[in-house]
Formats: structure tokens, C-alpha cells, sequence
């Protein structure tokens, strides 16, 4: 389905985007849905939702639109939700606990099945989602028995680095990191940082000046 051109990363990120509002639109009885009124509920222009879409292939139909149902289940498949992925969390602080009990990462098919921490007062217990806290120490063999396909890093800044790199010994080439710190890690392993204090700065200079966009 996907043509061999690379795709861009903001498309992707949009796919994601429009998955969700399409999973709206179902939930409200729609049934189908023009690229006009997609592209306002997700704030892009119709030639971007018919740009993007047009990397994978024809979807919609020419004066009707797009078959709401239809289009989800083809996002869903571009974007690998049809299946399930194992996660590991590392850090169980309020956000990684937080992150393992939290009912829409099951629903999006992504199952957190290991939880690891250093501290001695939560290794061998388990946490509030019933997933037992394992110590850090034991992540490179335990990811790779529990066949985990994603690693989660919400340590401190000072624990990333050394984290990833348990991760990458354990075969786990996909990682989310919540940690305020950029990690490095070899080009067969795909990172995304997620750092709030970024995304705060973001909001502080649109107050400041005035942006809305």
C-alpha cells in the first residue's frame, strides 16, 4: 500500500491525529466525512488531509467523501495499530505509575507489561496496575523474555542515558523518553522525546506575544 517515496514525519504525526477524530465522528454517528470537514476538526488545510492520505494510495470517493469507519481500520494499518505492542515503563514515580494504569494505552493496543525501578522499597511489589516492579538491573534479559517491543524512560535526566542503553542491549529498538534530557542511541534504535518544559516555553512565548498559531 505505502509507495516507496519517504514519508514525512509530520504526515505521520497527523495520521494519528486523524485516526482519533475519525474515532470521534464514528462515536457521533457519522458515517462519512468530507476532507473539509476533517481537515477543520484537525486544523489543517483539505489539500494537506488529501496530501497526506494521497502517500498511501486513492481513499474517499469525489463529491461524498470519506467512509468513516473505512478510513480508520486503513490508518490503523498504516500506522501498525492492528496489532499489539508490549511496553516496558522504567522509572515508577507518579508519571510511570500513572502510565501503566492508564486504560487508552490498552485501547490503542499497547499492552505495559514490565515495570522496572531501582528503589528497593517498590522492587518486588506491584504497582496499582497490577504489574510487578521489577529491579533495573534485570531490563536487558527481562525485555527480551517478555518479548517487549517498546521501552518507556520516565527516570530522572542523570538515569536515562544508562537506561537506554539497557534497553538497547535487551533488543528493544523503539523508546519514549519523558526524561528532560536528549539520549543517544545507535541508528538501529528510534527514539521520541516527549519534554514538557519544552512544550511550557512553546505556551509562555505564545501568551507573551500573542500567538495563537
Amino acid at each position: 500500500m505505502v509507495k516507496t517515496k519517504r514519508i514525512p514525519k509530520a504526515t505521520i504525526t497527523r495520521l494519528s491525529i486523524y485516526h482519533r477524530q475519525l474515532e470521534l465522528l464514528e462515536f457521533d454517528g457519522y458515517r462519512q466525512v468530507s476532507s473539509e470537514k476533517l481537515a477543520w476538526l484537525c486544523q489543517v488545510s483539505p489539500a494537506q488531509v488529501r496530501k497526506d492520505l494521497g502517500y498511501f494510495g486513492g481513499f474517499g470517493v469525489r463529491g461524498v467523501g470519506y467512509d468513516v469507519i473505512e478510513l480508520q481500520a486503513q490508518i490503523r494499518e498504516i500506522l501498525a495499530l492492528n496489532k499489539v505492542w508490549n511496553l516496558a515503563v522504567v522509572g515508577i514515580g507518579n508519571l510511570g505509575s500513572a502510565l501503566l494504569r492508564s486504560g487508552s494505552f490498552a485501547m490503542r493496543g499497547f499492552n505495559c507489561i514490565a515495570a522496572f525501578d531501582k528503589d528497593p522499597a517498590k522492587v518486588g511489589k506491584p504497582t496499582s496496575a497490577g504489574v510487578p516492579i521489577r529491579h533495573v538491573d534485570e531490563l536487558p534479559t527481562a525485555v527480551r523474555d517478555l518479548q517487549v517491543d517498546m521501552g518507556v524512560i520516565t527516570t530522572p535526566a542523570s538515569a536515562a542515558q544508562w537506561v537506554a542503553d539497557m534497553f538497547v542491549r535487551g533488543k528493544v529498538n523503539a523508546i519514549l523518553n519523558f526524561s528532560p534530557t536528549r539520549i543517544y542511541v545507535p541508528d538501529c534504535c528510534l527514539v521520541e522525546n516527549i519534554d514538557f518544559t519544552i512544550k511550557l516555553d512553546i505556551l509562555t512565548y505564545r501568551l507573551t506575544h500573542g500567538s495563537a498559531n
